[in-house]
């Protein structure tokens, strides 16, 4: 087992053993399905819901709820992706899925590159049920595509046909080494990408995800982590440090990963995943 492994299973262990010590400070007669960390998972552009099937059962192996949505027109949803023209049909998965939580439940929300409009979405319309926002990769902006700027900060270079605003971050001697290629081997990202081949369905236009705009300040009421990939091609890491700034979150974790960071490490993502869940119910149960 390489150094960096038995790290990350060390790394495991500490952030497992550090939370069976918050939980022994909550009140005993809560029942597992309160008590015990929820995460929802939610998909960017292209993706589906299978996409974090590797995410889901590390999570699940340690005893987390998790739950993967596929947004309106992805994965398995019925829909005809071309017939979706507005973002709030788009999202009407994970709208619906907030809808039917009870009062007492809170979620730790994930959100992955486009992901993160529907992030933001719920965390305008329910911040009472969100223990925590999660950004990975993601678009990270308070009130969607509203201007010009929104547009340049947030939204891939793909998706606009403007020209990517890089400044050489990806370019650092940390992204040149072939360690995503090493992950891509071990984890089996060859095969999530013959996977993907087969299971991949055409996207909503991509005019439905810019047409993502919100209104007013609760989103503000929810704690937001974000988890910039220092090497990232897709969301340049120049963007997502715009979007930090104009909106900063309370915590940003720093990774030398490509965009895909679900896939190329998901060993590593499931840890800060952990170490997220933690914090937060320490917080908790001391409050």
């Amino acid at each position: 087992m390489s150094p960096r492994r038995v790290f990350i299973f060390l790394l495991l262990l500490v952030l497992v053993f550090s939370l069976l010590l918050c939980n022994e400070g909550k009140v005993e007669n809560k029942t597992r399905s309160s008590s015990t960390p929820h995460f929802v998972l939610v998909h960017g552009y292209t993706g589906a819901a299978w996409g974090w099937y590797k995410i889901k059962a590390l999570l699940e192996a340690f005893n987390y709820r998790a739950t993967c949505l596929d947004l309106k027109g992805a994965g398995v949803d019925p829909s005809d992706p071309a017939k979706i023209h507005s973002f709030n049909a788009y999202n009407k998965p994970l709208i619906d899925f907030f809808a039917s939580l009870s009062n007492n439940d809170k979620v730790i929300l994930v959100g992955h590159s486009a992901g993160g409009l529907s992030v933001t979405d719920a965390c305008h319309r329910f911040s009472d049920k969100i223990k925590v926002a999660v950004y990975v990769a993601a678009t990270m902006l308070k009130h969607g595509f509203m201007t010009e700027q929104d547009l340049k900060d947030g939204a891939p270079p793909f998706a606009t046909g403007l020209a990517p605003n890089r400044t050489g971050a990806t370019q650092k001697p940390e992204c040149q080494t072939n360690h995503v290629g090493i992950y891509r081997e071990k984890f089996g990202f060859n095969q999530d990408a013959a996977l993907g081949s087969l299971l991949r369905r055409p996207a909503v236009p991509v005019k439905t995800i810019l047409d993502a705009r919100f209104k007013g300040e609760r989103a503000d009421q929810v704690r937001r982590v974000y988890i910039k990939t220092g090497c990232d091609h897709t969301l340049p890491p120049e963007q997502q440090d715009a979007m930090i700034k104009r909106w900063p979150p309370s915590q940003v974790i720093v990774v030398d990963a490509d965009h895909d960071l679900i896939g190329t490490d998901p060993l590593m993502f499931f840890g800060l995943l952990v170490k997220i869940a933690t914090s937060v119910d320490c917080c908790e149960s001391f409050t």
